[in-house]
């Protein structure tokens, strides 16, 4: 491969999967020697709310949704080596996300070649191919919009010349290279590959053309992918469901027992705290018809990370991965840097939730903040919100002394994301926020703190003297019940003896 910029020439890849191609696995298909691998097809929509987050404990790069979950993790073992794999159907949607990612991968794609509901109903993967004006508009906005080289995926079209004109108009983009799924788009793995197809297109164009489809009955071993290219006359083969099943695949040196490939993929998935259900998951489809197996059974039955790991007699590792990831966050916690402070473009963040319970009555962050402010000879704090759509959740920047600072983690109030923001600020700062059982740091004046704490206690003593008032009127009530001789108790409900 060239140096300093990926080349598709007579190159082994790892296809996009969907909840396959996550980390563990595109590790391991690298480790045995898979050239280049594709991520999993990701949504536009669901990438454009990322935040992209350095995350110090696991040494990973995530791209993290609203909702906190990761949305794609890579590292630096494969950057010069991962494909991000798009499902877009907006050329400024899918500009906005090859730009938010484009530092941490080697190369885009865009997906038009997937054939499912969950893609092609948003007019994303094989739907794009009844649009080639909007195939033409993405890829060139892509072409001219990032620094890495764009690629897409696609599948095969009724006749040789619709697919022919199609890919001819594809090259004139500027895209790096084209992969060529050789079946239609209603076609399955039972359905015979169309190699004539995919050899067609390799004479047609003149940037490379990646093979795929071959993994049921072209490709079995790794001697297989040689034939599988010189059968199609492709620069290079992708292999999906043959790299699923056991990703040795890859190596010239294997096939490996199955056994040792899921044990590598499971210490994977351990080591970057893959979720569980998503380990358990490609494991099951590498097990195949063995996932009735008692070994099967218990894959399926287990829950956790640790629960897999005893399945496959990896808890001593589990136990030395979490004792590891868990020293490594107490050395950052202790750190320089305080509660996982990352940069996000000119703002500082951090994960802060504002817990009110941890405050005193009428004592805040914000007040802190300002105070200090105030003592700093500063300009006072100012708040930007922005409102999610999706869940109407806030979210507020802070600027103190011409610096940002906000929290990852969205607010269901106003208030409560200003709060947040101010403990970003103060937590960066090193100055007390005012928090229960926090030494006095004299920003707020003892005589403003104490007024606050005694109308909070005036407070809380009126409403106590309002419940003994009340029992009082209580107890006097029955007493006259009794004494008028009422038959029933003053205590007791109407219409019962």
């Amino acid at each position: 491969m060239a140096a300093g910029r990926l080349s598709f020439i007579n190159i082994t890849a790892l296809a996009p999967m969907v909840r396959v191609g996550t980390l563990p696995m595109r590790l391991l298909a690298l480790d045995y020697g898979a050239d280049v691998v594709y991520c999993e097809e990701l949504i536009d929509i669901k990438m454009a709310q990322c935040h992209r987050v350095v995350n110090e404990v696991l040494e990973t790069v995530d791209f993290v949704a609203p909702d906190e979950r990761v949305m794609f993790r890579t590292c630096e073992r494969e950057k010069d080596r991962v494909i991000f794999q798009m499902g877009t159907a907006d050329p400024d949607r899918a500009l906005t996300v090859a730009r938010l990612v484009e530092k941490d991968v080697a190369a885009i794609d865009v997906n038009m070649g997937c054939p499912k509901e969950y893609s092609t109903k948003g007019g994303m993967g094989a739907a794009l191919l009844s649009d080639p004006d909007k195939i033409e508009a993405i890829l060139k906005k892509l072409v001219t919009g990032v620094s890495i080289p764009v690629t897409c995926k696609i599948r095969i079209l009724p006749s040789l010349e619709e697919t022919l004109g199609l890919v001819r108009r594809i090259e004139k983009t500027g895209v790096a290279a084209v992969a060529v799924h050789g079946r239609l788009k209603d076609e399955r793995p039972r359905h015979p590959l169309h190699c004539d197809y995919i050899q067609a297109v390799a004479r047609a164009v003149s940037i490379p053309v990646i093979a795929n489809g071959g993994s049921l009955d072209l490709v079995k071993t790794n001697a297989d992918i040689e034939e599988f290219r010189r059968a199609t006359g492709a620069s290079s083969v992708m292999l999906a469901r043959a790299a699923m099943w056991n990703a040795s695949v890859f190596s010239d040196q294997g096939p490996f027992p199955l056994e040792r490939v899921m044990e590598d993929y499971l210490k994977y998935a351990i080591r970057y705290t893959n979720h569980a259900f998503n380990t358990k998951y490609c494991l099951c489809q590498m097990l195949r018809d063995k996932v009735e197996s008692p070994l099967g059974k218990q894959v399926q039955a287990a829950q956790t990370n640790a629960e897999l790991s005893e399945a496959y007699g990896l808890q001593e590792f589990y136990r030395r991965t979490q004792e590891q990831l868990q020293a490594r966050r107490d050395a950052l916690q202790s750190g320089s840097q305080p509660d996982w402070l990352v940069m996000d473009g000119d703002v500082a963040t951090m994960a802060v939730k504002f817990e009110r319970r941890e405050y005193p009555p009428h004592i805040t962050p914000k007040m802190f903040l300002l105070e200090w402010s105030r003592k700093e000879k500063l300009e006072q704090p100012q708040y930007e919100m922005v409102q999610r759509s999706q869940d109407r959740a806030f979210q507020s920047t802070v600027t103190l002394a011409e610096k940002r600072y906000r929290s990852t983690l969205w607010e269901k109030s106003k208030k409560f994301a200003e709060q947040a923001a101010a403990v970003v600020c103060l937590r960066v700062l090193g100055v007390p926020e005012g928090r229960i059982g926090e030494e006095d740091s004299g920003l707020v004046c003892k005589r403003k703190r104490e007024g606050k704490m005694n109308g909070a206690a005036e407070e809380e003593a009126s409403k106590k003297r309002q419940a003994v008032d009340l029992r009082q009127e209580t107890d006097n009530s029955k007493a006259a019940a009794a004494a008028n001789g009422d038959r029933h108790r003053a205590d007791t409900p109407p219409g019962q003896p």
